[in-house]
């Protein structure tokens, strides 16, 4: 028998538009939980709903209550391999997400998503990055929270014994607390506005600058004997952020931020929500966001970076203590002492000096900038690059970077030389090496004394050694005998400076014995053998 079509059938997703009422079975009943949920907050979906879901909803909500159905409508992108290329079954380009959940977990999927686009854009998925951005977010939030289950286990710390606000805090506790509330307020105002981009990113950084600055920076602090001020301040400050981030990444990564709220919140906090997803909000304490402490930090960090580079490219051993670093802003400068400090410890140099001008310890070699003046000028390039290389290029780019053109005649013609025209390359003058961003110029003193290679040796026998407790399966806390044989220069350096070792490494010299545990280091071609056992 012949079908027919039913003449009165609309699009099958027409009635999806109803769904705001259908599912309360309004108007027939339950009229006040309808209003409640009428209209929603937000709506999400794919991309392709707009001509069907999004539309039908729209087209209904109006006609029947005479305005939208939702407030916000957030369009999700498709997922394309990592070519570009739309997935499909033709290609045989799809990838199972199955897989993906099972080796990688769901809140690494979740985190990539987030991290890499907006909502509506279509994304290019690479399972390799997804495995990067997993060490570099995941992987680094759960060293730090490990980091600080460690030494709070050793020391038997209870942070609910103890008052944020009555702790002597350090300058990088207090810029932990700004940067983190201010954190707060960043994340808080972007989800209002469904940003998920931004946000993933932000909390990426601070999870970083946590692990990678306050955290190193700070090590010591934690690994000091018996219950002073300073470390009491470092522990509450480094759990009041991690139970904080853990409620503020809750709804991004619920699985990862409910295992560190158990164990971190849960197991001394009592009355604390059974579950970070039950915790409200949290909320920024204004209190403790300094932002003059947060751009002066910022600042020490683009120094520390530049001068790591400037290290590595000079080729002085990172152990190595330097006698000076030199910077030359651009603009002011919102360094102080403490922020000076840091950055003399982490670049390992003596001094720290700020300069105005960077010309008696570097000098620049100028060329022109093809891709800038090739189409202005053509011809003229050769006779420019002429010019410059007769210039006194210190002269020239200190002009250029006051923002006064520099001005050259080229075939009778005027040319007016900006910073963006040239290319302007450092060259070091002899026992200087230096780097620059524009904002600041770092400069190294390289020159290496008898005294500041002394004190690069006595930091390569103090790593050995820490390196040897380690591996011998001893605590942090455990206090060692340490004897020395081998080159006797190097045992003199290393007798000279005694104090200073017995002191890192929780030892007590005693040449006379040959203990348990062995290694030996080798400093320029000299062999130290050390031995060490537990007290």
């Amino acid at each position: 028998k012949a079908m027919h079509r039913t003449p009165e059938v609309l699009d099958c997703w027409f009635d999806s538009g109803s769904m705001p009422f259908a599912q309360h079975h309004y108007p027939f009943e339950n009229k006040e939980l309808f209003e409640q949920t009428f209209p929603a907050d937000f709506i999400c979906e794919g991309i392709d709903q707009t001509r069907g879901w999004f539309y039908s909803l729209l087209a209904i909500g109006t006609l029947v209550f005479g305005k939208s159905p939702y407030s916000n409508c957030t369009a999700l992108g498709l997922i394309n391999d990592k070519f570009g290329r739309k997935m499909s079954k033709s290609l045989g380009n799809g990838v199972d997400p199955f897989e993906i959940l099972n080796r990688d977990g769901a809140d690494a999927l979740r985190w990539y998503f987030y991290y890499n686009a907006n909502p509506g854009t279509s994304l290019n998925f690479n399972e390799d990055s997804l495995v990067e951005l997993e060490r570099k977010f995941m992987g680094t939030l759960w060293n730090s929270y490990a980091f600080f289950i460690l030494y709070a286990e050793i020391d038997n710390f209870d942070p609910t014994k103890y008052n944020l606000y009555d702790c002597k805090l350090s300058l990088l506790d207090k810029w932990l607390l700004s940067e983190f509330n201010s954190l707060v307020k960043f994340v808080t105002t972007s989800l209002d506005k469904f940003d998920m981009l931004s946000s993933s990113r932000k909390i990426t950084d601070f999870v970083d600058n946590l692990s990678n600055w306050y955290i190193r920076r700070s090590r010591e602090r934690f690994w000091a004997s018996g219950e002073g001020e300073d470390k009491i301040a470092a522990f509450k400050t480094l759990y009041t952020v991690l139970s904080g981030l853990t409620k503020l990444i809750a709804p991004f990564v619920p699985f990862i931020s409910e295992k560190i709220y158990q164990n971190l919140v849960r197991s001394v906090e009592k009355n604390a929500p059974v579950s970070v997803h039950l915790c409200d909000w949290p909320t920024a304490d204004e209190k403790l966001i300094d932002e003059k402490l947060n751009e002066g930090m910022e600042e020490v960090l683009e120094v520390v970076a530049l001068g790591r580079s400037v290290r590595n490219t000079s080729g002085a051993k990172q152990r190595q203590p330097l006698a000076s670093v030199k910077l030359c802003f651009a603009g002011k400068s919102s360094l102080n002492k403490e922020l000076v400090d840091l950055i003399r410890g982490e670049l390992n140099v003596l001094r720290v000096e700020e300069i105005c001008d960077p010309y008696e310890f570097v000098s620049y070699s100028l060329k022109p900038n093809l891709p800038v003046l090739g189409p202005k000028y053509g011809k003229l390039i050769g006779a420019i690059r002429n010019e410059l290389a007769s210039a006194d290029a210190n002269r020239v780019v200190k002009s250029v970077k006051a923002g006064e053109p520099y001005v050259i005649s080229v075939g009778g013609e005027k040319i007016s030389l900006t910073e963006a025209d040239l290319f302007i390359e450092i060259m070091n003058k002899a026992g200087f090496a230096s780097e620059s961003n524009g904002a600041v110029t770092v400069i190294i003193d390289t020159t290496l004394t008898r005294e500041l290679v002394e004190m690069g040796n006595v930091r390569e026998i103090v790593s050995k050694i820490q390196n040897l407790r380690k591996d011998s399966g001893f605590e942090v806390t455990d206090h060692i005998n340490l004897a020395f044989s081998g080159d006797d220069s190097l045992i003199d350096v290393a007798m000279r400076n005694a104090k200073n070792i017995e002191k890192e490494t929780l030892a007590k010299i005693d040449n006379k014995s040959s203990f348990e545990f062995k290694t030996q280091v080798e400093i320029d071609g000299k062999t130290l053998v050390i031995t060490i056992e537990k007290e």
